[in-house]
């Protein structure tokens, strides 16, 4: 069965940090570029980090808005995509999303709550 499982999620006061994992199965992560996404309640959902292929370098992008505070990374022998986030804020508050944007396939989302 191809899926992408995320977990990872939770409350975390401002300033902690958590780590979000993305469990592939059905194909290797390796293979693909990889993203995360999250989606605030009434807004859009928007690109937070991607990560391109082993072929295509392993290269990494961020939102600005998580620059030097998120990472994105892949462990190809768990099939697993992660995002460490750190000095989480208010605004971080949302649904993680894994994305598999050649395949399309979505995992069904990880909530992440930053309060005090």
């Amino acid at each position: 069965q191809v899926q992408l499982v995320e977990s990872g999620g939770g409350l975390v006061q401002p300033g902690g940090s958590l780590k979000l994992s993305c469990a592939a199965s059905g194909f290797a992560v390796r293979m693909y570029a990889m993203n995360w996404y999250r989606q605030a309640p009434g807004k859009e959902r928007e690109l937070v980090a991607g990560i391109t292929s082993d072929g295509g370098g392993g290269r990494t992008n961020y939102a600005d808005s998580v620059k030097g505070r998120f990472t994105i990374s892949r462990d190809n022998a768990y099939n697993t995509v992660y995002l460490q986030m750190n000095s989480l804020k208010f605004e971080d508050t949302a649904i993680y999303y894994c994305y598999n944007p050649w395949r399309t396939l979505w995992g069904q989302g990880t909530q992440v709550t930053v309060s005090s």
